[in-house]
């Protein structure tokens, strides 16, 4: 089903598209790709967090909230990168690093919608050479798919005329209690190794998660009060490749979210210092800190300027691939 969800500043329509499939229903939105509305049968409240205004996520307090993030997810250093002896300049957007594409990322862009049906929707989105500092002539596809019990799959594509950088991600926050905060939620998150960071946020290499605050391997609850903060990149694999585990999270709720991807990497972020400000969320009230916990299957951060790291370079005779899925649960 598709509907107007508002306009954007300019005029254009934005529609909400709503797939159904056993016990499960979501709503995706055509600005940002934007996986807006997350529903299990049964459950009274949306496990992934979002508003019903378009304002909100047009440069707005939740502009990454569920959207596809990119042309380059995450975080690049002093907004800078080399590609075949070229220097790439971006658009800094976080102090003096490049964060998830910049101001003119791929959540501000409007998709068009290629194909619908009951169960999924295929959004394209054409980015012109040098828009936002990237070069190539981009066709990026996103495909959302609902499947019997309750399953969501996105899968990612994209082709260039010219190499480039590119690694995407869904950046939806997650709460499977339908409460203010995450707060008793339980993580585990299938990485032994993960990426540290300094000040800015940017990776400074490659560490085992034994014996840190980073070990999920076993699972963790999650609690506001926790001196340490997630805001990482887990390293599930040292490239992308074959589907596999990588997280589990379970709300106190019952509600279990499995997420499974082909991506080597999942930032985890837990929302601490993010809020909705006057804007709603779908509980009817604004969000705060810790509202949410995002897992972001990508390519690790900052790999433009690191070739220890899985390459986020793309070729005109390669097409680039990534598929995710979460797969729901209640006792």
């Amino acid at each position: 089903m598709k509907e107007l969800f508002g306009h954007l500043k300019d005029g254009r329509r934005v529609d909400a598209i709503t797939l159904t499939a056993g016990d499960l229903s979501v709503t995706i939105l055509s600005y940002g790709a934007i996986l807006n509305d997350v529903r299990l049968r049964g459950v009274p409240y949306g496990l992934t967090l979002g508003g019903s205004e378009i304002a909100a996520y047009e440069h707005g307090p939740m502009e990454y909230f569920g959207a596809i993030v990119g042309p380059v997810a995450n975080r690049i250093s002093g907004a800078r990168a080399e590609l075949d002896g070229r220097e790439l300049g971006f658009e800094a957007n976080e102090g003096e690093t490049l964060l998830h594409g910049g101001p003119q990322g791929l959540h501000t862009e409007l998709w068009k919608i290629a194909a619908l049906s009951a169960t999924s929707v295929t959004l394209t989105l054409t980015l012109p050479d040098g828009k936002g500092g990237f070069p190539g002539n981009r066709l990026i596809t996103a495909r959302y798919t609902v499947e019997a019990p309750a399953t969501l799959r996105l899968e990612l594509t994209a082709t260039t005329d010219a190499p480039t950088l590119l690694n995407l991600a869904n950046h939806s926050y997650w709460n499977l209690d339908g409460t203010a905060t995450t707060d008793g939620h339980w993580l585990q998150v299938f990485a032994d190794r993960y990426t540290p960071v300094d000040g800015r946020m940017i990776p400074t290499g490659v560490l085992d998660v034994s014996g840190t605050g980073f070990d999920l391997s076993d699972g963790h609850v999650l609690r506001p009060s926790d001196a340490q903060r997630f805001d990482h990149n887990f390293c599930l694999a040292d490239g992308p490749g074959k589907m596999k585990p990588a997280a589990v999270l379970r709300g106190t709720s019952g509600i279990t979210l499995r997420m499974d991807t082909t991506e080597p990497g999942l930032q985890v972020f837990d929302a601490a210092p993010i809020g909705s400000g006057a804007m709603n969320g779908h509980r009817g009230v604004p969000e705060v800190g810790f509202c949410g916990v995002a897992l972001e299957a990508q390519r690790w951060p900052d790999a433009p300027n690191r070739s220890d790291f899985p390459s986020v370079r793309l070729d005109p005779e390669d097409t680039y691939r990534q598929e995710t899925r979460w797969s729901f649960s209640k006792k």
